[in-house]
């Protein structure tokens, strides 16, 4: 798994960014290697909106884009939310990803259409 942590309009401290790193390296048990996990923290700067720290990731896979966004009071708990959120797209995409349908097409011998004998 590879980790991008940037920030938007914010300056992404190096403990946020290790906390950041090693609240989403539980993911990597569960993804590729090469995968591309993007994870932008950034602060509304709205007096009026008390939830103004928002943590949003992006997690590009073979299939589809997985992507979550989190606001609170605090960055660490958006990152807690956001991981929270994640781990439940990445486990239901792999559960999608085990069951393939055209697989398990069931043959019963016929030959195929064609005269009845």
């Amino acid at each position: 798994m590879r980790l991008q942590v940037k920030g938007k309009n914010v300056e992404v401290s190096p403990s946020i960014r290790e906390y950041a790193e090693r609240k989403l390296s539980k993911l990597s048990k569960q993804l590729a290697e090469q995968t591309q996990v993007e994870v932008e923290l950034s602060e509304q700067r709205n007096p009026s909106i008390a939830e103004s720290h928002v943590a949003e990731g992006t997690i590009f896979t073979k299939g589809p884009t997985l992507r979550a966004r989190e606001a609170s009071s605090d960055m660490k708990a958006s990152i807690d939310q956001l991981v929270d959120k994640l781990e439940r797209q990445v486990k239901r995409y792999r559960e999608l990803r085990t069951v393939e349908p055209r697989r398990h097409v069931e043959h019963n011998g016929d030959s195929g259409p064609g005269p009845a004998a």
